[in-house]
């Protein structure tokens, strides 16, 4: 995992961000209103600021219409926010040439990404062709190109599905491996932006020097939209080709999610059917969430979980009864590797993963512990998942680590 930074200075920017923290927290309703419990799950879904709850009832009670439909104010109003939301979709992921992309409402990740495999990939592949699936990766993003390859075979199109390599060590790609599987008939990778067991950035910036400037690149950012900067610029590290994300996970409504298409590589993007009336409060839902995250500050919201993962792994990797997952060398707080990004995975050695998040819960802890939807390639064995945001406090994870202490 590359050198952040961030792990020497955890305890410093819980201290420095701490006022900036408590002004964030007291915006969430939901938590304000239950202190004695603790959400730990925002990588299923994130709560939603008082901000977004405004703009859901603003749309219902002053402008609900259908988009596209009539030539009536309201009408119009809603056709301006959909459009207005994919521009502003476009500026939250600094989208350097807004003219040439698209984008394309959806009602989450995984219909984002199954849409790109039903409606886009075929038109792309050609018999004998590769594409790399990231097996220990979510099934959303493993499931759809799968399902795709079975579409084409019944073509006549004949495509090898071949899987991502990992490092052992810290569950992150093995860009080294990768150079020794891909080839001249690679032509599209799927890929993690961070992810959702182990929390680690994937480094996806190393897959394009491997695959070349060809291949088409498709990144789910359904664990980093919301939670880190995501910049598609020219200059950044994301020259990738579609960022497919989740809505819910963002502070937006259940029920919303994006598809951003570069349109550099392979033909355009423009999904198959007749598309229907969309979700247009979750679409004004999305806009005032990413006004939000703008306004409270995504790098800050960064350094915060990513300091609050540090204190929980750092007091986790002192007790013998449990085991951390992902990368071993990142648990220490003062860690000069990369740091897990506000997602923490680890199992009790001698109590079930479920009975341990019972448990949680009676102390008052919101986690999730199963086996958290991972591929083929993934964990074979259930674990407890703890998933931060900046509503989540240094309370909140020092009680945590009293409490597994406690069960040790």
């Amino acid at each position: 995992m590359t050198a952040s930074g961030m792990g020497t200075q955890g305890g410093a920017t819980l201290e420095e961000l701490a006022a900036w923290q408590r002004a964030l927290r007291a915006q969430f309703p939901i938590i304000t209103s239950h202190p004695d419990l603790a959400y730990l799950d925002s990588a299923a879904t994130a709560q939603k600021p008082q901000a977004v709850l405004d703009a859901v009832q603003t749309y219902l009670t002053a402008t609900n219409a259908n988009a596209g439909r009539g030539t009536y104010t309201w009408a119009n109003r809603t056709t301006d926010l959909v459009e207005q939301t994919r521009d502003r979709v476009r500026l939250f992921l600094h989208d350097p040439d807004p003219e040439q992309s698209a984008v394309h409402f959806t009602s989450g990740a995984t219909e984002g990404l199954r849409t790109i495999a039903r409606d886009w990939l075929p038109a792309f592949l050609a018999d004998g062709d590769e594409i790399i699936v990231p097996a220990g990766d979510h099934q959303a993003n493993v499931a759809p190109w799968l399902e795709a390859q079975q579409l084409l075979a019944g073509q006549g199109v004949h495509v090898h599905v071949r899987p991502m390599p990992y490092q052992q060590s810290s569950g992150d790609y093995d860009h080294t491996a990768l150079a020794d599987l891909a080839g001249p008939r690679t032509r599209f990778v799927a890929l993690t932006h961070v992810h959702h067991v182990y929390g680690g950035n994937m480094n996806v910036h190393r897959i394009r020097q491997v695959v070349g400037p060809e291949a088409v690149l498709c990144l789910d950012a359904a664990q980093s939209i919301g939670h880190l900067p995501v910049s598609v610029a020219e200059q950044g590290e994301l020259d990738v080709d579609f960022v497919v994300f989740s809505g819910h996970k963002a502070m937006a409504l259940p029920g919303t999610g994006a598809v951003w298409a570069r349109q550099a590589r392979g033909p355009a993007f423009t999904p198959g059917g007749w598309s229907g009336t969309p979700n247009t409060v979750g679409i004004a839902s999305l806009t005032a969430a990413l006004d939000w995250l703008d306004t409270a500050g995504i790098d800050r919201i960064e350094r915060w979980t990513v300091a609050l993962a540090a204190r929980l792994t750092d007091g986790l990797r002192h007790l013998d009864a449990y085991e951390i997952l992902g990368c071993q060398t990142s648990l220490a707080a003062g860690s000069p590797v990369q740091q897990r990004h506000g997602i923490v995975t680890f199992r009790h050695r001698a109590i079930d993963s479920g009975d341990l998040g019972f448990i949680l819960f009676s102390h008052g802890f919101m986690v999730r512990s199963d086996h958290h939807c991972q591929g083929s390639a993934g964990e074979k064995t259930g674990s407890v998942r703890v998933s931060l945001h900046v509503y989540n406090t240094v309370e909140e994870i020092d009680r945590l680590l009293s409490v597994l202490a406690s069960l040790a």
